[in-house]
């Protein structure tokens, strides 16, 4: 377990890598007109990738349906996208302050949060 944070970066890396991947796909081999639409089809990619990786890779040796975890991974992910979003609310449009540095901010609550949301409600061990 003393490997486990390590593990989740590395897991991140490639869940980004994979949804870039799709994204560059959808833009530039199979011309979805909007970017827009193509990030949300690498967003589904890549947040699928990080549950796999979570499942087995980070987080393994959990005996409990992967069905229950996927609901709960989903939740736990639409909770993270909306602290992003009140972030970035409250740091630029609320406090008027640089978007970029507001963006880096909610990017390491919202890592922070997955890795123990993870580690703590989604793929928690039985005891």
């Amino acid at each position: 377990m003393k490997y486990q944070p390590v593990r989740y970066l590395i897991n991140g890396l490639a869940a980004t890598c994979v949804s870039y991947g799709v994204l560059s796909a959808c833009i530039h081999i199979l011309h979805v007109p909007s970017a827009g639409v193509s990030n949300f089809i690498a967003a589904v990619f890549g947040i699928t990738a990080s549950f796999l990786g979570s499942r087995h890779f980070v987080f393994p040796g959990t005996t409990e349906s992967v069905w229950h975890q996927l609901a709960r991974f989903w939740v736990l992910y639409a909770v993270l996208a909306l602290m992003q979003a009140a972030v970035l609310f409250v740091w630029t449009d609320w406090a008027k302050l640089d978007y970029r540095l507001g963006f880096l901010i909610g990017t390491f609550l919202q890592m922070v949060c997955s890795y123990f949301g993870g580690k703590h409600w989604v793929f928690k061990q039985q005891n």
